[in-house]
């Protein structure tokens, strides 16, 4: 599906709260959003909003966002060319460590050390590569619980491309259920879980919210990882609980530093208490306990 760019510019305070409204009404979208200053001498910034959906659906979002927000600019949309931008962005992009986790890609294979727990990843349409800082802080969050713990039965919720799945089964060799909304991320994990050779333990599953019956299933788990968004995060607090096993872990993600305490808070009303938290660029991962 081709992508849609929708580009508002504007002087510095105006661009800024452009930008806030946006974050705020795109958030559960997962839109990716930029803010970027294009003339420093003519006070000139530009915020981009990329989207895959419908183009005049979204446009008219955008409107009523910036109308309610007294912002005045106008957006101006642009079609972009229908090329993988994921596969022309990972161009080049180095290995990463996290924990006792390599993720790479084939390319890069001959950079495996003795003792590392590599993941091969090729560029593909579900996020996910261990170059966010929510992945990357995943995987490092994951290989200090699971070696803490040793958790029996795992979840990967919107899993993307189950590179935290595949990081479970490889580190704990137990059952992982990976399930994600979208159809397409849930062919590119299975593609990745056989790439990784770790078949015999993750499952992938397209499933919207706990109500299919592949959780009842395999419930209660003793670990949860979720690298998602706050706000959904904070929705799935009960359900987390109702899945979850007494003394179980939930290793929660795609959260910005100054979601931190509101999605704390959200789990503590749930009888989750809080452990750990780690800050990689300027997101965090959060270890809680029920």
């Amino acid at each position: 599906m081709p992508q849609t760019r929708f580009i508002l510019t504007a002087g510095r305070d105006a661009a800024n709260r452009a930008y806030a409204a946006l974050e705020t009404a795109f958030e559960d979208d997962g839109c990716p959003l930029a803010l970027v200053e294009i003339d420093e001498d003519k006070d000139v910034h530009e915020v981009s909003l990329y989207t895959e959906d419908d183009a005049d659906e979204v446009e008219r979002r955008v409107r009523e966002t910036l109308a309610e927000a007294s912002v005045a600019i106008v957006p101006v949309r642009e079609t972009l060319p229908d090329i993988d931008w994921v596969t022309r962005s990972l161009e080049g992009l180095k290995p990463v460590r996290a924990g006792r986790f390599l993720v790479h890609g084939s390319h890069d294979r001959n950079m495996r050390r003795i003792g590392d727990l590599a993941i091969e990843i090729e560029a593909g349409l579900a996020f996910g590569t261990g170059h966010h800082g929510t992945t990357a802080g995943c995987l490092q969050m994951i290989d200090r619980v699971v070696r803490r713990e040793q958790p029996h039965n795992a979840l990967d919720l919107g899993t993307g491309s189950a590179v935290l799945a595949i990081a479970v089964a490889k580190l704990a060799h137990i059952p992982v259920l990976a399930t994600d909304i979208d159809p397409v991320a849930t062919r590119v994990a299975a593609g990745n879980v056989r790439l990784n050779g770790a078949s015999a333990y993750v499952a992938t599953v397209t499933a919207t919210g706990f109500g299919h019956p592949a959780f009842a299933r395999r419930a209660p788990f003793d670990l949860i990882v979720a690298n998602i968004l706050a706000r959904p995060l904070m929705r799935l607090a009960p359900a987390m609980c109702a899945h979850l096993a007494p003394g179980g872990s939930l290793i929660l993600s795609g959260i910005l530093e100054r979601q931190r305490e509101a999605v704390i808070a959200a789990y503590a009303g749930q009888r989750f208490r809080h452990v750990s938290t780690l800050h990689r660029e300027g997101w965090v991962t959060i270890h809680m306990k029920r």
